[in-house]
């Protein structure tokens, strides 16, 4: 039997969960077969490691991812990306401004 591999909308469905709960995206490994019965694990890197299962819809395997991830702490994040990008939003731009001509 050839080996299932997620695909984009597998993805997309994780981001989903993990942006919501303020995970940033550099953070998760996603296994690229899917592998019954599927697996969510934070390891000693802090990273989450997700394989998900060949015989359970992306769908209810995201119910799960969300609701063990909360076990593991993860909380839902006020940023509209699910995790801060910026290192600071609220400080002036640190690089110096362009020349400007003369005319």
């Amino acid at each position: 039997m050839a080996e299932e591999l997620i695909g984009m909308e597998d993805m997309a469905a994780i981001f989903d969960v993990t942006d919501a709960l303020g995970i940033h995206r550099e953070s998760v490994r996603v296994e690229l077969t899917k592998e019954d019965p599927g697996s969510i694990h934070r390891v000693a890197d802090g990273m989450v490691e997700i394989t998900l299962p060949v015989n359970e819809s992306t769908e209810i395997f995201c119910r799960k991812l969300r609701i063990d991830l909360e076990a593991m702490g993860f909380e839902a994040s006020d940023s509209v990306l699910g995790y801060d990008d910026d290192d600071d939003d609220d400080e002036e731009d640190p690089r110096p401004s362009p020349p400007q001509r003369l005319r």
